[in-house]
């Protein structure tokens, strides 16, 4: 039994409303829809490509876009270099952006509850360490901390994956810890301390279902922010490796011929400005939905 049932119910009551308050907000619903059209362009990329995106065929290289001179409606953006299709690279370099995305805020969040848990319901020394690491950690630039971390395991998917979880999950935390810290006196915390209910129990059961939404708005917005990292990773070499289409990498490959071929590197730079804007749009929705101090 929950010692938090009463507490709870207004809040599931709140979320909803919350949820209705985000739906009302048409540039934010309307950039949530922009993500969930990039997340179903990566889910279904094998149906949706209209080619293999690594498939190269010289005699296309650097074909302009289908509607420039020399172009070709079966590659309406263009080709690369190596004559590979610039629009199914973009399709299926949505996976790669989406899927790390995921992947580290998922890992961070997790990682990030259970400590900040911790250091905001027990304190003392466990609150102590948490909190030095924490500082440690936010005291080294993100981008420069994760190309050293990259320069050493070399590139991967996994290790990207694990370089910038093993500094992103220092924002949940410190969300967690300072909401813990606001809740862990309350009413239903103190009622289930005096039944004898367990640290791990209160913790789990009775105050994280009723911080979960800060959390969840936190998440979001860092999601644009890890997307950003990883194709400025890829830019530099650092991240996903060739033939894998990623839209950092992809980027890189346009720099030489910028001048005379921009859509190679234009192209997949629109997708990234996109996906990002319209997560930062979306994100600010929420947290004007969620967030106590920007609601009605």
């Amino acid at each position: 039994m929950s010692f938090a049932s009463d507490a709870r119910a207004p809040a599931d009551s709140l979320f909803r409303r919350n949820l209705r308050a985000f739906a009302a907000n048409r540039l934010a619903f309307g950039s949530a829809i922009v993500v969930l059209i990039f997340v179903v362009m990566a889910v279904f990329a094998p149906w949706i490509a209209p080619h293999d995106p690594a498939a190269t065929d010289l005699f296309r290289r650097l074909q302009p876009p289908a509607w420039m001179e020399g172009g070709d409606w079966a590659f309406p953006l263009g080709c690369d270099a190596l004559g590979r299709d610039i629009l199914s690279r973009i399709i299926y370099g949505a996976r790669i952006s989406i899927f790390i995305g995921v992947a580290v805020i998922l890992v961070a969040t997790v990682v990030g509850i259970l400590a900040g848990l911790a250091a905001g319901y027990l304190r003392g020394w466990v609150d102590i360490v948490i909190s030095r690491i924490v500082d440690i950690l936010l005291g080294f630039p993100y981008l420069i901390f994760a190309i050293g971390l990259m320069a050493m395991m070399g590139p991967g998917l996994a290790n990207i994956i694990l370089v910038m979880a093993y500094k992103e999950w220092v924002i949940p935390c410190r969300v967690v810890r300072g909401e813990t810290l606001a809740v862990r006196e309350l009413e239903y915390v103190e009622a289930a301390r005096a039944v004898g209910a367990s640290d791990r129990h209160i913790m789990l059961r009775e105050i994280l279902p009723n911080i979960l939404s800060p959390v969840l708005v936190v998440a979001t917005i860092r999601m644009a922010d890890v997307i950003i990292l990883e194709a400025a990773l890829s830019f530099l070499g650092l991240g996903v490796q060739p033939p894998t289409a990623s839209w950092g990498a992809m980027v890189a490959d346009g720099r030489a011929f910028i001048l005379e071929s921009w859509w190679v590197s234009t192209f997949p730079g629109v997708a990234i400005l996109l996906l990002v804007l319209a997560i930062n749009v979306a994100s600010q929705g929420l947290r004007d939905a969620f967030d106590p101090r920007f609601s009605e």
